[in-house]
């Protein structure tokens, strides 16, 4: 993953004009949302009173800072808009060790963004996740699947084994997994996430040989 630096052109901070880093991220994070969720994004335009003009705006200036041909690498794009991380710390992922930062998302205020880095500061992965403490969603049935209610980790504890499929774009993933319909019959499902928060089910689809190995829910 690619970023340039502070003062670099054409990027500059990565913010809209005038918005201050942490509303222009969320900008960045709504942009792919509004293909799945319009309104909701219209709604939380109007919370941070911003425009789709600034939306646009925002996810340009992201894009350029992540694809500069003179770019830093790492978690220095996410710091450069959200600042200092609000938690800094060290986990183990099988025989692997990260580090993971976390901010607030004034948006979603039972979520943090976290961003896993590894070796060197290559960034793993860069995601929505529950808040220490947050209270998680009861997830039962296909029904308890609502737009923007729950995240990857959680699907996948809900509905284990759950398959990670690639989605339509980097910023989003699938989940292949068997969950109950609303009568109780089990169902075949693919839940797609953007940014790692629920947004759709997408069809039913049972496994391929293509899929990955199932997910192993973090502790």
């Amino acid at each position: 993953m690619n970023g340039t630096a502070d003062t670099d052109p054409p990027a500059g901070s990565g913010a809209a004009s005038g918005l201050p880093g942490p509303v222009a991220f969320q900008l960045v994070l709504l942009r792919r949302m509004a293909d799945h969720h319009p309104g909701l994004v219209e709604d939380a335009l109007r919370t941070l009173r911003a425009s789709r003009a600034d939306l646009r705006e925002a996810n340009r200036r992201w894009q350029a800072r992540m694809h500069a041909p003179r770019a830093r690498g790492g978690v220095q794009p996410y710091r450069a808009l959200l600042g200092t991380p609000e938690t800094v710390t060290t986990r183990r992922i099988g025989d692997l060790t990260c580090e993971a930062l976390n901010w607030t998302v004034p948006l979603w205020p039972d979520l943090r963004f976290e961003v896993l880095t590894g070796t060197r500061g290559a960034v793993w992965n860069a995601w929505l996740v529950r808040a220490p403490g947050a209270t998680t969603p009861d997830l039962r049935t296909t029904d308890d699947l609502t737009p923007w209610s729950c995240t990857v980790d959680e699907v996948a504890r809900a509905f284990a084994p759950a398959r990670p499929r690639e989605g339509s774009a980097p910023t989003r993933w699938q989940l292949a997994c068997t969950a109950p319909g609303p009568d109780g019959t089990p169902r075949d499902i693919v839940a797609e996430f953007t940014w790692g928060l629920y947004q759709r089910l997408t069809g039913s689809a049972p496994a391929t040989p293509a899929d990955r190995r199932d997910i192993t829910p973090s502790p």
